[in-house]
């Protein structure tokens, strides 16, 4: 059984940093895809930052955060995280971590993108605020 757990989150204010943390444990899966997905009040989850990890590593952002995120993964400890620059207020959220397990195959039928609904497993999140 796979287990996420987010830290890392809090305030800051807009032009600022922060660094998000997931510890990901039971994932014994060879290849994989991990990614943070961001959910307000109202709104569909919507994805940040995916990385898939099986025979290559590959990493997607959402164009919203291009530039300004660096998702990464330590696959020694099983360490997912999301360097935070540049911070705007709309990036107010609760940040979430998920995992699923994936071939090639899915990864190329564009599994590993920004879908909620292709993750199997999910974090309890952890929130964002950024001030003005």
């Amino acid at each position: 059984q796979v287990e996420l757990v987010e830290s890392g989150g809090g305030s800051a204010q807009a032009g600022g940093s922060l660094r998000l943390s997931c510890a990901a444990s039971g994932v014994t899966y060879s290849s994989y895809c991990l990614g943070w997905f961001r959910q307000t009040p109202g709104k569909a989850r919507e994805g940040v930052a995916t990385i898939y990890f099986g025979n290559m590593e590959h990493k997607t952002y959402a164009d919203s955060v291009k530039g300004r995120f660096t998702i990464s993964l330590d696959s020694a400890n099983n360490i997912l995280s999301l360097q935070m620059n540049n911070l705007k207020p709309e990036d107010t959220a609760m940040y979430y971590c998920a995992a699923d397990a994936q071939t090639w195959t899915d990864y190329l039928r564009g599994r590993c993108g920004g879908t909620s609904a292709d993750f199997q497993s999910w974090g309890q999140g952890t929130q964002v605020t950024v001030s003005s």
